[in-house]
């Protein structure tokens, strides 16, 4: 079995031993519980050839039935020709389109008009849903968590473009044929999905695409 595959397992055994922990009513089976996700920690672990106290403080130990996590990234054209992306401090300075994970208490929309603001200094309003991407359908690199991706097309409404902020350290448009000249952040978004949102530049009336 491959990584990915290994990966999957690992995920799934997860959220079965969240979902268990949260419904058991016996001392027994919640021993059995905590076993399968200690398993699925080692598994993870050794997958990315990290200390399994390092896995065990990336996932929240939540009560109830575990969901995946969404990350909201912002699509924001001018024209047909041109994204606008950001360096990501975080990440080596890799370039990507606006965005993170979602909040509690903010719609999507709400996320990728807070989160714009924060990493460009533009103001935009979030327009329609572009796109919702599972992470394990594409190229993206290894991360414990099982993600959503929703890819938000936003309008510009205001602000000032900035040079950079606290969370990244350049900010411009980019032209579609030189998004190969870059050294994406994978985590956040592929080269095929990026092509893929100028589609919708290109025709503006397509459906949104659900994996």
């Amino acid at each position: 079995m491959d990584s990915l595959n290994w990966l999957a397992v690992s995920q799934r055994l997860q959220a079965l031993a969240h979902t268990g922990l949260a419904y058991c009513e016996n001392e027994y089976d919640r021993e059995r519980y905590e076993e399968i996700k200690l398993m699925s920690q080692q598994i993870m672990a050794q997958l990315s050839n990290a200390p399994i106290a390092q896995i065990m403080t990336l996932i929240p130990d939540e009560i109830g039935y575990q969901t995946p996590k969404v990350d909201i990234r912002a699509i924001i054209f001018k024209g047909t020709d041109e994204l606008l992306m950001v360096q990501e401090k975080i990440d080596n300075h890799n370039w990507t389109v606006p965005g993170g994970w979602a909040d509690v208490g903010y719609t999507p929309f709400e996320v990728a008009e807070k989160e714009v603001m924060e990493e460009t200094g533009l103001l935009v309003r979030a327009v329609r849903l572009l796109a919702v991407f599972d992470k394990k359908k594409h190229p993206h690199p290894y991360q414990p968590w099982y993600v959503y991706k929703f890819f938000i097309l936003c309008e510009v409404t205001g602000g000032e473009l900035l040079n950079q902020t606290n969370e990244t350290s350049g900010i411009a448009w980019i032209k579609r044929n030189k998004l190969p000249d870059l050294t994406l952040s994978t985590d956040r978004a592929t080269f095929s999905q990026l092509e893929q949102m100028f589609l919708f530049a290109d025709n503006p009336d397509l459906p949104t695409h659900c994996d």
